[in-house]
């Protein structure tokens, strides 16, 4: 028996569209980071870019469970002495930019320190209100809220 490494000529990548009103943070994490891998198809090569495209909306309602509003920071340094700067997560989910939780998450559920991540994670798409600019692609809805009744909350 041999083993099964797709080629990239034979990689045809779809479109996902995911609905983040309600959502559990961690749990459409998870599953968005495995759809942008290609670990949900059969012919998922761990060299080779096998994943989806992936376009979430209403990510400014996304639900974080817990404290982890008030005590998971983010860290981040200017470059100056003593310049670390921090934000919470609901810090920035009121703020401008609430889609870059989303991205932040499933960005440390991909592999670490590898082109082939960073190209995968050129495949996320998020938005914070309910429109998006890729209806010529005509994804696939994805209702991660009824894959499981814990990756949603009222």
């Amino acid at each position: 028996m041999k083993t099964y490494s797709a080629k990239p000529s034979e990689v045809t990548a779809k479109w996902h569209l995911i609905d983040a009103d309600g959502v559990v943070l961690g749990r459409l994490s998870g599953i968005v980071a495995k759809i942008l891998r290609g670990k949900h198809k059969p012919t998922f090569t761990p060299h080779i870019d096998t994943g989806d495209n992936v376009i979430i909306i209403n990510a400014e309602k996304v639900k974080i469970t817990g404290n982890k509003k008030d005590q998971s920071v983010f860290y981040w340094h200017t470059g100056y002495p003593g310049g670390i700067k921090g934000r919470t997560q609901g810090q920035i989910l009121e703020g401008k930019h609430p889609e870059r939780v989303i991205e932040k998450a499933v960005e440390r559920m991909m592999p670490k320190d590898s082109r082939l991540a960073d190209g995968q994670m050129g495949k996320l798409h998020v938005y914070a209100g309910a429109t998006h600019p890729h209806e010529a692609q005509q994804p696939v809805k994805l209702d991660v809220a009824a894959m499981n009744p814990k990756n949603k909350r009222v």
